[in-house]
């Protein structure tokens, strides 16, 4: 337990702390116009209230990841712990807070466009068809995953639930972002921050023990450690908790309807920080309680390895017919919100590939019935394939939005030390992944792994001589 309230304590504290730091690190100004007020359109530009755009934030970015990936992160061990704390309070929360804000101070644009602002145009141009990629993937696990839990509760078909939640993404995408996504999704960001105190509250006063942190519990706790090594295996499995490349896709909605640049800090940094915490609370009680982490190796063995049904039961058990509805929310409508965010930031990234205004329905149709017919394509692909390549792809745009921010507080002499760091060990950890997991490459450990040290110090490498170039900030 003591592990446990460290860590919480922690992630509490950076928000005060190294959030205040990073926010002036970008120089956040409450005088300076923001995009909502320089670009208002009644669609996607549109002014909303911090504690509004900090709950939308917070369900856009979450999902199913602080608790499906916090779950199956949690067969590691008290190691999770760890990285879920560090990595949320010096990765992704200061990745999501420097993205949304150069969002911000750059009219609100999509993630591509920012990364080749600073990265160049051919990272630019292969960045945005990642990025479409990426989104549309996130979009069809997203049908998936809810669609086939509605199908077991009600009886229903598969099909059904698919056809269903793709006309709801169809609508929530084209309506102006205030009409459904800006008055139903604080509700269920609230919800989804009322089930973790629940089970935060079941932690603290029930009779469930954590394990503690130590020497004998710092390794890796699977049954099948070697086939899956904690780096690079631990750092894709919990992405959403850490640091996610998704959330920098997501940002620009927020960046172009937060009112003033001092609201940042609580919408991108904070709203992480929230994240975390809630992947801490998940894996915290994934190992108490089943009775310890072996326990919960075997516990999930059983039924597939389903972090569906370790939910599920964690949450009937510990909160009762409430635990049921919420775990119901966390499950179906936490992932369905977050999927049809993702159309609608392909939808904004297309438009600007395409310099397509948005104002117009007529227009946001040109862009959204492909976007949809190919989400609804991939939904026949089986659902362990999109996850593999999705959860991979998600860390690698994490890696390539860090070495954006880190050129732009480069260029503005500001500490870029904070980003480049963390940029170099996400950059070896996606190529460590790549090359020698068997579910990608399978090249084996060691070959593997050291091409992915060579690949990371050719890229650091290629930085430090562009920085030595020393652009201008008037360069950009």
């Amino acid at each position: 337990m003591i592990t446990f309230l460290v860590c919480i304590t922690l992630l509490v504290v950076s928000y005060f702390t190294y959030g205040k730091y990073v926010e002036r690190c970008f120089g956040a100004d409450r005088d300076r116009p923001t995009p909502c007020r320089t670009h208002f359109d009644g669609v996607d530009y549109v002014p909303m209230p911090k504690w509004r755009t900090f709950l939308i934030q917070l369900l856009n970015i979450a999902g199913l990841g602080p608790i499906f990936g916090a779950v199956l992160g949690a067969t590691y061990g008290p190691v999770a712990f760890l990285w879920i704390t560090l990595g949320g309070i010096f990765m992704g929360a200061t990745h999501d807070y420097l993205a949304g804000m150069i969002s911000v101070e750059n009219r609100g644009g999509s993630l591509p466009e920012i990364i080749g602002k600073y990265l160049g145009m051919t990272v630019k141009q292969v960045m945005r068809y990642f990025t479409i990629i990426l989104m549309v993937l996130v979009g069809a696990v997203f049908i998936l995953g809810p669609a086939g839990l509605l199908s077991s509760i009600t009886g229903w078909e598969n099909s059904i639930w698919i056809g269903v939640i793709l006309v709801y993404y169809i609508i929530a995408t084209l309506l102006p972002i205030d009409k459904i996504i800006g008055r139903i999704y604080p509700i269920f960001g609230a919800a989804l921050l009322f089930m973790a105190l629940g089970i935060l509250g079941v932690i603290l006063f029930g009779p469930y023990r954590l394990p503690e942190l130590n020497a004998s519990t710092l390794g890796n706790m699977k049954d099948n450690a070697s086939a899956f090594p904690i780096i690079p295996t631990l750092f894709i499995t919990i992405a959403c908790g850490a640091i996610s490349g998704f959330h920098a896709t997501q940002s620009p909605l927020m960046a172009r309807c937060i009112e003033h640049e001092k609201q940042g800090r609580g919408v991108f940094f904070g709203g992480m920080i929230a994240e975390s915490i809630i992947a801490l609370i998940w894996a915290g009680i994934a190992m108490a309680f089943f009775g310890g982490v072996r326990e919960l190796n075997s516990s999930l063995a059983e039924h597939g390895n389903n972090a569906a049904w370790a939910v599920d039961a964690i949450s009937r058990t510990t909160l009762g017919k409430m635990g049921g509805i919420l775990a119901l929310l966390g499950v179906v409508a936490a992932p369905i919100t977050t999927g049809d965010t993702a159309f609608r930031s392909a939808r904004l990234i297309v438009a600007d590939i395409l310099n397509m205004e948005q104002k117009t329905l007529r227009r946001r149709l040109y862009i959204c019935i492909p976007l949809f017919a190919v989400g609804f394509g991939i939904t026949f692909v089986d659902f362990d394939v999109i996850w593999r390549y999705f959860a991979w792809a998600n860390q690698t745009l994490a890696a390539v939005t860090l070495w954006a921010v880190t050129v732009y507080l480069f260029i503005r002499r500001k500490n870029f030390y904070i980003m480049m760091l963390p940029a170099i060990f996400m950059t070896f950890i996606t190529s460590d992944y790549l090359f020698t997991s068997g579910q990608m490459i399978g090249m084996g450990l060691t070959p593997g792994t050291s091409l992915a040290a060579a690949l990371t110090a050719v890229t650091t490498g290629y930085f430090i001589y562009r920085f030595r170039k020393s652009p201008s900030q008037s360069d950009l």
